[in-house]
């Protein structure tokens, strides 16, 4: 391994930039002790998880019937 490397000519990762953006998001106890008991199964991180899950999603297009319910106190109980 060398003691120093030049960068000067290196080209910045064109597919880094907006590829995951960082988030605040309030999710309920159950859904992380979910995602981070499958995290330590997998070893995968569990925020990958909660991402692929969610990539998964939007592939699939799939949607809840409650979603954009005007029903007062409906829940969304499952994404499925």
């Amino acid at each position: 391994m060398k003691k120093e490397y030049d960068f000067s000519k290196a080209i910045k990762n064109p597919y880094i930039n907006g590829s995951k953006k960082q988030i605040t998001i309030t999710i309920s106890n159950d859904v992380l002790d979910y995602f981070k008991n499958m995290a330590v199964e997998t070893g995968i991180p569990y925020q990958n998880l909660i991402n692929l899950f969610l990539i998964d999603c939007v592939k699939n297009k799939k949607k809840n019937n409650s979603i954009g319910s005007k029903r007062k106190g409906s829940a969304m109980h499952c994404l499925f």
